[in-house]
């Protein structure tokens, strides 16, 4: 009662030449190259591949504008940061020149309250002489 369920040798040809013809089927019923719906969806294809493209141009394009604003702004906090320095020197400089300023300022009245002392000295001791 029990069938034999491996197929012999001419029925696996007969098998393999079926599947063989229908996949040949398949091919020649798929739609060629003139064939308007392939047509259409390469333009669609193409009309895809454009826009990613110009996509892509737009973003590179946005990256170039980005990157020289950014330029920009380190172009102008150099410059803010040159002047700042600049600035400070000039500041800088302007305090060493008032101090030395005031330092001799202050040993000028020191010298010429040295000499004022001085000169009370020998006038003092110009009377003493004077009175003895």
């Amino acid at each position: 009662m029990k069938k034999n369920v491996l197929p012999d040798y001419r029925q696996r040809q007969d098998d393999a030449a079926a599947a063989k013809q229908a996949l040949l089927g398949k091919f020649r019923a798929a739609p060629g190259p003139d064939d308007p719906a392939v047509a259409e969806r390469r333009k669609a294809r193409e009309a895809m591949l454009a826009a990613r493209a110009a996509r892509v141009a737009e973003r590179e394009a946005a990256k170039r504008a980005h990157e020289a604003e950014l330029a920009e702004q380190a172009r102008r906090a150099a410059e803010l940061a040159a002047q700042a320095e600049r600035e400070a020197a000039e500041a800088r400089a302007r305090e060493e020149a008032e101090r030395a300023e005031r330092e001799a300022a202050l040993l000028a009245e020191q010298k010429a309250a040295r000499d004022e002392r001085y000169r009370a000295r020998k006038a003092a001791k110009k009377q003493r002489r004077k009175g003895y």
